[in-house]
């Protein structure tokens, strides 16, 4: 059964995604209903275990734009009981645990009086996402509620550009699974994109609704970006259109999003998506600087990825030296020496979960000397007329 209701019927338009105007306040929820009337219309039925799946990436409060709003979980959560299901909020943080990124985020105040079981995901089961990855281990309650709604943040991610919908899938790998996969995907940032894709394929939220109402910039997804107030929130049955229309929203080129391109590769994406409601665009919204991970010729890779190749770096008059981004590190980069935080830039994958778990915004990608030289240099040769170029 469960598998038959998260295919929508022959006919519907799957790529049809919904921008609505919205703020946290009480006209939230006629907004989120209708969005969810014209995108699970016959879909969720009496009885039916629905998952909630919202961004829990780390304790914090709503006023950081790092997790999806309390406000949005519970006006999903009373459409759903209204239709007669029986619902379930489930995530795996990065750090920290469930029940307190639960109280941090003010879910339980905001959901109090409604019927919802609040549970971390931590059993799993083996799932077949396909090649070359094969059978992995993901949180039971995600492959086997009847349907799962998508809750995602709209936020950047130093990784990946931008973590939206198909992203917050990941959250479905519990627990120290997710740093491992990271160190399994190496140095391949685009081996890391399709494993993050494949496991939104396995999971298949029925819909998926991107908070955008306070998103975060610069350097997301964890406490060092910066919240900004956009007044959006996008909707619609396939997170990868949803992905794309947001992404075009803010001027973000499609080629630099991994995240896409593997789902592009994978022939999940309609490459002209049907958008309804509000369209913005967004003016200068702070993206991360995506380097390179690994190039040029293999002898003189090592110097690179030590010289040429942004790096997580700490801000010592920040950082509290609290270990856990040590204790995080997928591949032992990562070591406290004398109350400063080291890096093992040869071991070091790029993967920054370091960036992103760290409770006091002390960590950031960082660009290395030659790196910052090397584009300042560009940027004012950018700046001077073609004709006095071509005289020299």
């Amino acid at each position: 059964m469960r598998r038959f209701m998260r295919f929508f019927k022959e006919g519907d338009n799957v790529s049809m995604v919904l921008i609505k105007r919205a703020a946290y306040n009480e006209r939230l929820k006629p907004i989120i209903h209708n969005m969810m009337d014209n995108l699970t219309k016959d879909v969720i039925f009496p009885g039916a275990t629905v998952l909630l799946k919202p961004n829990l990436l780390v304790p914090s409060t709503p006023e950081q734009g790092i997790i999806t709003h309390p406000l949005v979980v519970r006006s999903v959560a009373e459409y759903a009981i209204d239709h007669g299901a029986k619902v379930q909020v489930s995530d795996s943080p990065a750090m920290g645990s469930f029940n307190k990124a639960i109280k941090t985020g003010r879910y339980i105040d905001t959901c109090k009086g409604l019927d919802i079981t609040w549970k971390p995901f931590s059993e799993t089961r083996k799932v077949d996402v396909g090649p070359p990855f094969g059978r992995i281990d993901i949180a039971r309650d995600a492959m086997e509620s009847d349907i799962v709604i998508n809750l995602a943040k709209l936020k950047t991610h130093v990784q990946m550009q931008l973590t939206l919908g198909v992203k917050n899938m990941f959250g479905c790998i519990v627990g120290y699974e997710k740093p491992r996969w990271h160190y399994r995907a190496g140095i391949d940032r685009n081996l890391f994109a399709r494993l993050i894709v494949q496991i939104c394929r396995a999971t298949a939220p029925v819909v998926t609704l991107v908070d955008g109402i306070l998103a975060l910039e610069g350097r997301g997804p964890g406490k060092s970006g910066t919240p900004r107030q956009l007044n959006i929130i996008v909707g619609g049955k396939s997170p990868y259109a949803v992905d794309e229309v947001i992404a075009k929203a803010l001027r973000c080129p499609l080629d630099t999003l991994p995240i896409h391109q593997a789902a592009l590769s994978l022939g999940l994406v309609d490459t002209s998506p049907q958008v309804s409601g509000d369209k913005p665009v967004v003016d200068q919204f702070d993206l991360p600087t995506l380097g390179p991970i690994a190039f040029g010729p293999p002898l003189l890779q090592k110097f690179m990825r030590r010289h040429l190749i942004i790096r997580p770096a700490a801000e010592p008059e920040i950082c509290q030296c609290c270990g856990l981004c040590e204790k995080q590190c997928p591949a032992a980069a990562i070591s406290i020496n004398k109350k400063q935080v080291m890096f093992d830039y040869d071991a070091c994958i790029r993967c920054y979960c370091c960036v992103e778990i760290c409770p006091y915004g002390a960590l950031y990608p960082s660009e290395t000397i030659l790196t910052n030289g090397y584009r300042l240099l560009k940027k004012g040769l950018q700046q001077i007329p073609l004709n006095r170029l071509n005289r020299h």
